[in-house]
């Protein structure tokens, strides 16, 4: 039997940061939380690290239309570098238009949402895009 790899995913924005979690053997990808952009999300992602055994942190990476890297990219390059000490191993995953489809699918609900559960949501798209992409 395959060995169970634990998956964290994070969709970094300048505000918020949404959060979600799961496996390579389940292969579903759940919304987790939002982490706040106010000088303790290092600390905070690193407690979720541990907390929640990541083996893989996969980070949602934006690109342009024509699929190249934006001013964006470069913030969320650096925001990873700052976790290189923390994350056993970080791959970047495209998150294009991950928060357009997210916040469709929380209307569809016909529920209230807040901003920090539309972060949460793209990032469980970000990470079930990257499950499907290598453990399908």
């Amino acid at each position: 039997m395959p060995k169970s790899i634990n998956l964290l995913c994070l969709d970094v924005g300048e505000k918020r940061i949404g959060v979600a979690v799961g496996d390579n053997l389940v292969r579903i990808a759940v919304p987790f939380e939002t982490i706040m952009v106010d000088g303790s999300e290092i600390e905070a992602i690193a407690e979720l690290v541990v907390n929640e055994k990541a083996d893989l942190l996969i980070i949602g990476y934006p690109r342009n239309q024509s699929g190249e890297a934006t001013a964006q990219s470069k913030f969320v390059e650096d925001f990873a570098a700052k976790l290189s000490d923390i994350a056993p191993k970080i791959v970047f995953q495209d998150e294009s238009l991950t928060s357009v489809i997210a916040e469709q699918r929380l209307i569809s609900y016909k529920k209230p949402y807040s901003k920090g559960d539309i972060d949460a949501a793209a990032a469980a798209i970000i990470l079930q895009d990257y499950i499907e992409e290598h453990y399908a």
